[in-house]
This record gives C-alpha cells, sequence and structure tokens, in this order.
C-alpha cells in the first residue's frame, strides 16, 4: 500500500498517515503497534503522558528484531512533557523516552502543550500527569516557551530528534516563536476536525512551511468514551447520514471520507483502530480524492467546537480561553 508523504522544512520526509497512541491500552500495545507495523504504517506518535511508551517500544522492537521493519523505515513520534519545560530536564526526558522505546533517536519531538508545570522527578511520578507530586494540586512552572524551545534546538543539534516541532499551540504563539526560533518548528499538531478546523491557524503554519498534523480526527468520537459532556452532545461524524453518502459516493468509509479531508488539503493524520480490517482502510485513506461539493460540505460544518481542553476534564487551565 502506498502512503503519500510529506517534506518537512527540516529536510526530513513524513509519512501522511500515522498511527496515533493515545488511549492505547498497555496490554494490548505492544501488539497493536506490531501489527500496524505489519499492516503498513510506519508513523507512529506516542507521548510519555500516555503511559505506553514502553509497550510501544515492545512492539517495535519485536517488528525490528523479525526483520518486517528497520529502523530508519520508521517515523516515531514523542512529545514533552509540560513537567518538563525546564531547559535542563529536556534532553534527560528524551533519553528517557527513547530508553522506553528502545531507540536511539526520534524522528519528531515536539512540546506536548504550550504551558509550563511545576517538575515532578520520573521516581516519584512517571507518566506525568497535570498534577504535581501530591496528585492533586496543579501548579505551574515558570519556564518560557522559549527557554524550553531552546533546549528542543539543542536536542535536534545532537541527534537525539531528527526534527523538532509543537503541539496545541495558538496562532499567537506560533507567531511569537517563529521571531526567536533557530531552528523553525517542523510540525504543529492540533485538533482537527470539520467542527473544530482552526483555518487561521492552519494558513499561518502553511504560510511558515510548518507541516500540521491533525488529531483526533474523527470529531466527539474519541471523547464519548471518557464520559465528556461536550462530546456526548455533539452529533456523530461517523455516524452522520450526510458523510455516509459521500462515503458511499467513494466507495469508501465514513473514516475514510474523514481522513482523507484532511490528507488532501496537505495535513497529516494519526488515527488509531483495534479492528486489523479498519486499520488497513484508515491507511488506505489518500488513494481517492473529495470533489469540490464534498469539500464545501465539510467546510459548513465548523463550530469552533474544541474537545480536548484541560477545562472539559475540570481542570481550570484556560490554554484555549
Amino acid at each position: 500500500m502506498s502512503v503519500p508523504t510529506v517534506k518537512l522544512n527540516s529536510g526530513h520526509t513524513m509519512p501522511l498517515v500515522g498511527f496515533g497512541l493515545w488511549k492505547v491500552n498497555n496490554d494490548t500495545c505492544a501488539d497493536q503497534v506490531y501489527n500496524a507495523i505489519k499492516t503498513g504504517y510506519r508513523l507512529f506518535d506516542g507521548a510519555c503522558d500516555y503511559g505506553n511508551e514502553k509497550e510501544c517500544g515492545q512492539g517495535v522492537s519485536r517488528a525490528i528484531k523479525e526483520g518486517l521493519v528497520k529502523r530508519e523505515e520508521l517515523f516515531i513520534v514523542s512529545k514533552l512533557w509540560n513537567s518538563f519545560h525546564d531547559s535542563d530536564k529536556v534532553a534527560p526526558t528524551c533519553k528517557k523516552q527513547l530508553s522506553d522505546w528502545q531507540v536511539d533517536y526520534f524522528d519528531l519531538f515536539l512540546i506536548h502543550f504550550p504551558v509550563s508545570l511545576k517538575y515532578v522527578d520520573p521516581s516519584v511520578r512517571y507518566p506525568p500527569g497535570w498534577e504535581d507530586e501530591s496528585g492533586k494540586t496543579i501548579t505551574f512552572g515558570n519556564t518560557s516557551i522559549q527557554e524550553t524551545w531552546q533546549a528542543m534546538e539543542k536536542l535536534e543539534e545532537s541527534g537525539l530528534a531528527k526534527s523538532i516541532g509543537i503541539s496545541n499551540f495558538s496562532a499567537q504563539l506560533v507567531f511569537d516563536l517563529l521571531r526567536y526560533a533557530r531552528i523553525k518548528p517542523a510540525t504543529l499538531q492540533i485538533e482537527h476536525h470539520p467542527y473544530l478546523q482552526q483555518s487561521g491557524l492552519v494558513k499561518l503554519a502553511k504560510e511558515a512551511d510548518i507541516t500540521v498534523t491533525a488529531y483526533s480526527s474523527f470529531g466527539p468520537t474519541g471523547f464519548i468514551e471518557l464520559d465528556m459532556k461536550e462530546a456526548e452532545g455533539a452529533p456523530s461524524l461517523l455516524g452522520s447520514d450526510d458523510v455516509k453518502k459521500i462515503a458511499q459516493k467513494h466507495g469508501k468509509t465514513e473514516a475514510q471520507v474523514l481522513l482523507r479531508w484532511a490528507t488532501q488539503r496537505g495535513l497529516a493524520v494519526i488515527p488509531k483502530s483495534n479492528n486489523p480490517e479498519r486499520l488497513a482502510q484508515n491507511l488506505d485513506c489518500s488513494s481517492f480524492d473529495l470533489d469540490q461539493s464534498d469539500l464545501d460540505y465539510f467546510a459548513g460544518l465548523d463550530k469552533g467546537l474544541r474537545f480536548n481542553d484541560p477545562r472539559n476534564y475540570g481542570m481550570n487551565i484556560p490554554i484555549f480561553a
């Protein structure tokens, strides 16, 4: 199966379709990563906050040992959590995550959220969370994005990361970062689906030659299982009659249509699935083109409806206010 790629501003090539590792259970994670590699996935998007990087590494290691893939054929992405923003914590944290993945470098390493939290030693609590070592209180740190980004640049210069990028940044923060960055972020990862299109932010990133990766491409689907009232009250995209009609017109699934809406516009996507058939279908989401009427329909669905907001989880952290 041929998967399209995109050339990053760092000079490296990234698959446009990958496998997202958020909410992949620890007991199945190694097998899911291994099976995804067998299916043809080469991009894997993880984070230490997901709590499954050791299992991800086990799946990758098994696939490499069995000769299914070489390390250089994989594109492994991970993220720096908020409690490790201090400049002297960035490299040690990255090295720990590399050890969990059983690899020597990340193809892409991102700042997970644009907010600094108090440092919590991994020996006290790992995987990390929003709260400090008490497990009850959110304590902000004092590290600026500039300080953290300068430490991120050293990761690329030292070879611990081939490319570096950002996640969940607003247009204002991207604009500010570009004023002082010696190394421009290669990618910007954001929540992006028909209900939250963030057109201005996507436009800014493209004009700055920053590749956008969309997460939560299916909208509320991945958040309903978290008992999030904002998601429960949103109409399903996968269950929409209109999306179903578009899918039937092209002989594809609703998921493939939603993913193609992003990839046809140059955005990378990182869906996940436990089902082998859907796993293959999601990877094969760029073998057809939506027509203009399809694109116009999706353009009309934008509601500015964000699901992955700390406030939706009951935390008073107004990152997206």
